[in-house]
């Protein structure tokens, strides 16, 4: 199920943050208290079916609760390509879990991840980029909640 309104979710327990992208979908994942946002390994893409099957397996091995999804809107707001790409990955995801999947604007996350990871090698920038920026999402998803 897809929730048009993530602010009204309260469902205690860990939340799974995306950073859905062509080549790698980054993943974050909290505490059951949602306190402590960890960056977990990326997924390297593959076919939908096989990202969501992965997916899955991470909602089941953490137990989780809500899933948040990066939105990539353009800078005034609008919807793209890309952004229909995540929006069709999220309903196969649906269509395959009970557990809510919410979006929010993911417009400067991969910046901001960037930013707070500091110098790094650019090798490692591609390693660990798509993860930080889900766990940008996800923070930012919690802080929203908690307001």
């Amino acid at each position: 199920m897809i929730l048009g309104n993530f602010k009204v979710f309260n469902t205690p327990g860990r939340m799974l943050g995306l950073d859905w992208g062509m080549r790698r979908t980054g993943v974050a994942v909290s505490d059951e208290t949602r306190g402590f946002v960890f960056a977990r390994t990326p997924i390297v893409s593959k076919k939908q079916d096989e990202l969501v099957a992965d997916v899955l397996n991470i909602v089941n091995a953490e137990k989780i609760v809500g899933i948040v999804i990066g939105l990539p809107l353009r800078m005034d707001g609008t919807e793209s390509e890309t952004t229909v790409m995540v929006r069709t990955f999220a309903e196969k995801l649906s269509g395959r879990t009970d557990v809510p999947i919410m979006f929010i604007d993911e417009t400067l996350s991969s910046a901001t991840a960037q930013e707070q990871m500091g110098r790094v090698r650019v090798g490692d920038i591609k390693e660990k980029l798509d993860s930080n920026a889900a766990r940008v999402i996800l923070e930012n998803a919690i802080a929203m909640m908690k307001r």
